[in-house]
């Protein structure tokens, strides 16, 4: 890409009279440069088995040509045709919850080979046609895939023999998995139960890595189709989600990012946040931090929200600090689940840029300033080189794991990972994401790593981090850290297992807290803490204690530590902390490794994130997520305020309106 892209889903076919000329003009008007079509409407490509009109298609492309607006295409296979169904019920996904009811979107097998018959004839009818016409930019493959659970024959035969290929005898499948437990064992492969039953975890985990790998390999193929009609200078991506609680919130359970982004040449994603009275930018951070890590560079935005429900529809200024906030992360393209408001169905309530009158309206409006600023920002503000010194360590693996033991209160391993990003980002402090099995080259890249509850990890992925303390790194281990294996079997060792050495730490129980406290040199005079859902009673062998319980039963027990281990040093965090102890302990982290500077002189609701451009110089975007005005002193050397067009100078107060921000190129 040479330019930002600001762009929509569009979708004629859903549209109740002819506008696209006018759509069009509209889209111009608000700096539109791209749109997405396609992945939705299989039915429509393909009326009835082995018939083909893309005509819906076809106009799309040639009026967007004409207007100077490119397309990504999508591959219509997440929603498959009722003809389908039809013809072989079968290839709807079997599930723990019964055999799956025609209707709703992703509800097939994606292993089912009648279904990826015909995805693979949709996917080369669709990009041999579109592949060589020039509005044609690039590809999204399928829509925010997953595994959608599926659990049938089909699929219970392939993942007996995964575990065949990995284990070789059932004898060290029974041994690694703990199987003997309530008579579970299996003594031969023939006699392997269905899955959906199971009460072992770590048969349960094995079965969702393995439907991890569907997705990836799924994933992986469509690529491949794609990738022999793609001509020069086009691309192919996907728009990955995250686990969802209203919002993109975490960690998503049903998909290795890590290992499906592979084959992928960009990164995409779809970032859904609060909005108005609730909007804090954290989740376009989280969102945008990931989708950057995954390929280690810039990314696609290809879906988020413009007006939607009721409770998202933006506050004025809003729209256009959200949009800003997405290239901050690094973004090249910023796009809006949808141009126009669908009038019925299923989303009918969640609301397009424009709304169910066609009009232009007040967000439209504001659109129109973003479209504006993209054009004329793009040489400076495009391909944002972040570097960032802080990493956050995630894991799929003990996401599932923590699913089968969830603390006492419910809160999952999703509910760690944000405990500790969150106070990271509202610090001002940048983080990328890296896997469990990040390499040791990987993690000499950082200073400090978090580590939020890696529940199940090899000894290989802990002494990995053993030595990168030991060789000067910083660590921050949570609680629930170092406690299994990678197959959730527990260690026999004193706990936190591998790492308990570098901690300077060991505990033999656990508690559920109820009205405990903390304290030590981690709070400040007057200051409280408290421990909520989990805590490990720690006795220190190394460590020097931060904090401790204050409890009148626990009080002996370290709550947080901070050890020197070689010429690097680690901080355990051994309970659930409310999110003002969290900061306080992250903070001496920072501090300790080095990383406190001028952007931590400043912290939420003023965000700043940073990198820098194509010519090499500093971009800092300054975001107020707030409805006052905030004022700050500015720290750094003079730059300009690209968006005021006028110099600043280190000292000076630079003003941010309510929901408002500022970018400085110095």
């Amino acid at each position: 890409m040479n330019k930002l892209m600001y762009g929509v889903a569009y979708y004629d076919e859903y549209m109740p009279y002819d506008r696209l000329q006018e759509d069009i003009a509209m889209m111009k008007d608000a700096g539109i440069n791209m749109v997405r079509i396609a992945e939705s409407t299989w039915s429509t490509h393909e009326p009835h088995n082995g018939v083909f009109d893309f005509t819906s298609v076809d106009r799309v492309l040639d009026a967007m040509h004409e207007a100077g607006i490119h397309v990504i295409v999508g591959t219509p296979t997440y929603a498959i045709p009722a003809w389908m169904v039809k013809q072989h019920p079968d290839v709807l996904a079997e599930t723990p919850r019964g055999q799956g009811k025609y209707g709703a979107r992703q509800i097939m097998d994606i292993t089912h080979p009648v279904y990826l018959y015909y995805a693979e004839r949709i996917i080369r009818r669709l990009i041999e046609r579109v592949s060589c016409h020039p509005a044609v930019i690039g590809y999204q493959v399928d829509n925010e895939t997953k595994h959608y659970d599926t659990a049938g024959p089909n699929v219970q035969a392939r993942f007996v023999q995964a575990m065949r290929e990995k284990y070789g005898t059932t004898d060290k499948l029974n041994h690694a998995l703990g199987l003997d437990y309530w008579s579970n064992r299996v003594n031969s492969w023939e006699d392997f139960p269905s899955t959906v039953g199971t009460i072992n975890g770590s048969l349960g985990a094995e079965f969702a890595r393995f439907q991890r790998q569907l997705v990836t390999d799924f994933l992986a193929w469509q690529v491949a189709l794609v990738n022999e009609y793609k001509q020069e200078g086009q691309f192919v991506t996907q728009n990955f989600d995250f686990e969802w609680r209203g919002y993109s919130y975490g960690v998503q359970p049903r998909v290795d990012h890590f290992k499906a982004a592979q084959a992928m040449d960009i990164a995409g994603v779809d970032i859904y946040h609060p909005s108005q009275h609730e909007l804090t930018g954290t989740e376009i951070a989280f969102g945008g931090d990931m989708a950057r890590s995954l390929k280690r560079t810039n990314y696609l935005v290809l879906e988020t929200q413009a007006q939607a429900f009721p409770h998202w529809t933006p506050y004025p200024g809003q729209l256009r600090q959200l949009a800003f906030s997405h290239l901050a992360s690094g973004a090249n393209l910023v796009a809006y689940w949808h141009w126009h408001s669908i009038h019925n169905s299923f989303e009918t309530y969640w609301k397009g840029l424009l709304s169910h009158d066609f009009q232009p309206n007040p967000v439209y409006e504001e659109a129109k300033t973003i479209g504006r600023d993209f054009a004329r920002l793009s040489d400076q503000l495009i391909d944002l080189q972040v570097a960032n010194k802080v990493a956050v360590m995630v894991s799929n693996e003990s996401l599932t794991a923590l699913e089968w033991f969830k603390l006492p209160d419910g809160r999952t391993y999703n509910d760690v990972v944000r405990a500790m990003y969150d106070p990271l980002y509202r610090m001002n402090i940048g983080c990328d994401f890296i896997p469990a099995d990040a390499s040791e080259e990987l993690l000499a890249e950082y200073e400090l790593i978090v580590v939020p509850a890696l529940y199940a990890a090899p000894d290989a992925t802990l002494k990995r981090l053993n030595e990168y303390t030991a060789g000067g790194g910083h660590v921050v281990y949570s609680f629930k850290s170092g406690f299994a294996n990678d197959a959730v079997k527990v260690r026999t060792t004193v706990q936190p297992g591998v790492v308990a050495e570098a901690c300077g730490v060991s505990y033999t129980q656990f508690v559920q807290p109820h009205e405990v406290g903390l304290r030590g040199p981690l709070l400040p005079d007057g200051a409280e803490g408290k421990v909520v859902g989990w805590m490990e009673l720690l006795t220190v062998t190394t460590a020097q204690v931060l904090a401790s319980y204050d409890h009148p039963q626990w009080g002996e027990y370290a709550a947080v530590t901070h050890n020197r281990y070689g010429r690097g040093q680690a901080t355990y965090i051994g309970g659930f902390l409310d999110a003002q102890s969290m900061q306080r302990a992250l903070r001496h982290a920072v501090t300790a490794a080095g990383l406190w500077g001028r952007n931590q002189e400043l912290s939420f609701p003023i965000i700043v994130r940073s990198g820098r451009n194509r010519q090499g110089r500093q971009v800092r975007y300054y975001f107020n997520y707030a409805g006052e005005p905030a004022v700050f002193t500015y720290p750094h050397e003079g730059g300009t305020d690209v968006l005021q067009d006028q110099r600043v100078k280190q000292g000076d107060a630079i003003t941010l309106s309510a929901w408002g921000f500022a970018i400085v190129i110095e």
